[in-house]
């Protein structure tokens, strides 16, 4: 990681194999390492999720039996993941948007 990267900040959730296959591991890294180096992704790997808040966005990880999802906000110090969870249907579930609602709320707190 260099210098100017943004780190990691994890309030919910991990990406290791299993549940994640070695593929999905790996793809989830190195999107994850783009962010952190400043890039900014679009569809077909993240989308903005402006329910949850302002620099919200879902990250997509196609597995062999799943399709994961990645909630993160762009801090300007930071990549913070919110949830990380296996999705099924093409809706994001409430829950999942309130839990990263709160999360959020929380975070903004400590800041």
């Amino acid at each position: 990681m260099d210098s100017q990267d943004k780190p990691l900040i994890w309030l919910h959730g991990q990406v290791k194999s299993p549940p994640f296959s070695s593929k999905a591991r790996l793809e989830a890294g190195y999107l994850l390492r783009l962010l952190q180096s400043g890039d900014s992704l679009s569809l077909p790997w993240s989308r903005p999720m402006p329910a949850i808040g302002s620099r919200c966005h879902g990250l997509r990880i196609n597995d062999a039996e799943h399709t994961w999802r990645l909630i993160y906000r762009v801090e300007p110090d930071a990549v913070v993941i919110l949830e990380v969870f296996g999705k099924k249907t093409q809706t994001t579930p409430r829950q999942v948007i309130d839990i990263c609602k709160q999360r959020l709320r929380q975070y903004e707190s400590l800041q």
